[in-house]
């Protein structure tokens, strides 16, 4: 059965979009993770412009993020104020991403750009998750590992302008929040992504805040981010189809719930060993994507 998307302007089978949004809603809830980093390179793979994957995956991602939010926030597990610095350099990066975001499509190099980013920061993030999730394996078989010392200072807790935070326990500088919620803004309207693969590593490791509020403030300034992003996109850009994120969205939901099922059969440092490996092989198909050669040599393009 056909179904026919405005924006990206072709015709899809709709079994096959609430497949993908199955699929990668059972990974969220198997993994933990928002998805949209393996969603937006699926959707290229089905033929998506990756204009319109990038722009229509951060409308899908609000949605996943805003009931995330909610039962964190009734856990009381969300720093609101921490959440509201990050969510400010977050709209700036997402207001200079989508601008760049424009220039690159109008010199005809946004596909380019996306699937190398891609390429780049899965192959990254593939690598050191894997190589963690196998140190943590080796670990849980008796291997011995020296404890390392956690040091409670870095060198940002020197920074000027010092705000407290009660709900994350801290008194620390808000030059990083904004600087990390800046460069997540960026990424999340050129790629398409939330960002949490790498604000939630730079929350606990840079600024030091507790495991128990990371995930849930994560989420809150990725509600924001994403949102002003979907809008951006489909104001400057109309890259935005809903008609795809609604199909997306209903698949998500319903793969999640059998994925948090399925998570609780194996053990966390297995779950991420096989996301890593997941996230690698969507990277090895998007580099073999970008040095083939094409079907096609030539293909006619739209004169903006």
């Amino acid at each position: 059965m056909q179904i026919y998307l405005p924006i990206a302007e072709l015709s899809v089978n709709i079994f096959l979009l609430l497949g993908m949004g199955g699929a990668v809603g059972f990974l969220s809830g198997m993994f933990g993770v928002g998805g949209g980093f393996l969603m937006t390179p699926l959707l290229i793979f089905a033929g998506i412009p990756p204009a319109v994957a990038v722009a229509t995956e951060a409308n899908q991602i609000v949605a996943s993020s805003a009931s995330g939010v909610l039962a964190h926030w009734r856990r009381k597990a969300v720093d609101f104020k921490m959440g509201t610095i990050l969510l400010l350099g977050g709209m700036a990066g997402a207001g200079v991403g989508v601008f760049l975001f424009r220039l690159l499509r109008e010199v005809g190099q946004v596909d380019l750009v996306i699937s190398l980013s891609y390429v780049i920061f899965l192959s990254i993030v593939g690598v050191l998750m894997l190589s963690e999730s196998v140190r943590a394996i080796r670990i849980a078989r008796g291997a011995k590992a020296g404890r390392r010392k956690r040091r409670h200072h870095n060198w940002i807790h020197g920074l000027p302008f010092r705000m407290r935070f009660p709900q994350s326990k801290l008194y620390i500088s808000c030059i990083p929040p904004i600087v990390i919620g800046f460069c997540v803004g960026i990424l999340a309207s050129i790629m398409g992504v939330g960002g949490g693969f790498i604000m939630v590593p730079a929350m606990i490791y840079l600024l030091r805040m507790p495991t128990n509020v990371v995930v849930g403030t994560s989420l809150f300034q990725i509600i924001g981010v994403t949102a002003l992003t979907t809008i951006l996109h489909a104001v400057t850009n109309q890259t935005v189809d809903f008609i795809l994120a609604l199909l997306l969205l209903i698949g998500g939901v319903i793969g999640a719930q059998f994925g948090a099922r399925a998570s609780q059969k194996l053990r966390g440092e297995e779950l991420r060993a096989l996301l890593a490996l997941l996230v690698l092989a969507v990277c090895v198909r998007l580099g073999y994507d970008l040095v083939v050669t094409p079907a096609e040599l030539y293909s006619l393009g739209e004169v903006l």
